[in-house]
């Protein structure tokens, strides 16, 4: 398959490890950003090839497990309603809140459907105009602006019962909130090429310049990874801070200009909560004033309360690069996919999942087996 196979070439990718171990002379730390590039990194055994010239520290890029118990919370409350109708991304419904997640509100008798693209909502609002149908809109850059489109066709097509509950976040206040850590260890990022492809990354070069720190956009096949980590040690090296793009093949310096106007128009960053990380400034997207009919939030009067996560989940610690999944105690005992007691073990992007799936002995049945070998 075009753009896949030809960066999935084993003796390519070999080799250009082998460039990597050689170019190096000390060991580097290296942040992805993002859930899918850690997924890679751990599935493809880039991270154990490159163990003793690379430390790979795993960060905050998964909008599943960074979305708030509270808005789980707001997103249970409104589910168990008997006007409305709660759609969201399959992903979103074992998430836990404080006490409960949507796959629990649904048991007990809440309304709960997940659909593919927030104009499945819309399209569900205008086939029953009778009922609320609210959706639970997350996602960094990369889906802000298909649920700034369903806001618009709303409007344009006159549709009244349709309204988001927002917890879309931003990529780049985090990695400057991680810069900002006086216990920082990060000297270099893997940027994540989806939310480049939308965004761009000319913003990423006061960032470079401030903390001195390489960042490279890439893709998530093993040779699109390996080429990122070989483009940072370069500049580490060379003692060189800049933004560079290896996914040139999706990203543009100014991103996907109509997809950003479409969010500006709709959008303005905003103050968030992120699961286990405390309230990022400037860290979300909220509706704007003009918007502000298609806010659930607002619709359904919802408000701010204080939620804690689960004490034995060290979900934060995790998603900061600050401990690896395995070091927390819980991590395979209380907590495994069956049983996930933090959002990071329950997302399929999420660090913790992938080092169960890739990094932790566990019987598999003959099903299993075969689909590990056929991917």
């Amino acid at each position: 398959m075009k753009y896949v196979d030809e960066y999935r070439d084993a003796p390519a990718l070999t080799e250009l490890l082998a460039a990597v171990r050689r170019r190096a002379t000390r060991r580097w730390t290296i942040m992805e950003i993002c859930g899918g590039q850690t997924h890679g990194l751990l599935k493809w055994g880039i991270d154990e090839a490159l163990a003793d010239v690379v430390e790979l520290l795993h960060g905050p890029g998964c909008p599943v497990c960074v979305t708030s118990a509270e808005a789980i919370d707001q997103a249970v409350a409104l589910s168990l309603r008997p006007e409305v109708i709660l759609t969201t991304f399959g992903d979103m419904l074992r998430v836990p809140g404080s006490k409960q997640s949507l796959a629990d509100a649904r048991a007990i008798g809440g309304t709960v459907r997940a659909v593919y693209s927030p104009l499945d909502a819309l399209a569900t609002a205008i086939a029953h105009p009778q009922r609320e149908i609210v959706f639970l809109a997350v996602g960094f850059e990369t889906t802000a602006p298909t649920t700034a489109l369903a806001v618009r066709q709303a409007a344009q097509c006159n549709v009244k019962n349709f309204s988001l509950l927002t917890a879309h976040v931003r990529v780049e206040p985090a990695m400057e909130a991680i810069l900002r850590e006086p216990q920082n260890q990060v000297q270099a990022f893997l940027a994540a090429g989806h939310v480049c492809t939308v965004s761009g990354y000319q913003s990423y070069e006061e960032l470079c310049r401030r903390h001195h720190v390489p960042i490279v956009v890439t893709g998530f096949e093993p040779l699109d990874l390996a080429t990122g980590i070989a483009a940072c040690i370069r500049q580490l090296e060379e003692r060189r801070f800049e933004v560079e793009n290896r996914y040139g093949r999706c990203v543009r310096p100014e991103g996907n200009v109509v997809a950003g106007q479409f969010v500006d128009a709709v959008y303005e960053p905003c103050d968030q909560v992120w699961r286990g990380l405390g309230t990022m400034p400037q860290g979300g997207l909220r509706l704007r004033d003009e918007w502000q009919t298609f806010d659930a939030r607002h619709r359904f009067a919802l408000g701010t309360s204080v939620t804690t996560d689960d004490d034995r989940c060290r979900s934060g610690a995790v998603l900061s690069g600050r401990i690896r999944p395995p070091q927390c105690p819980a991590f395979g005992k209380e907590c495994t996919p069956e049983h996930p007691l933090g959002a990071p073990m329950v997302s399929a992007e999420g660090a913790c999942a992938a080092y169960y799936r890739y990094h932790t002995p566990h019987p598999l049945t003959m099903i299993d087996a075969c689909r590990e070998t056929d991917r």
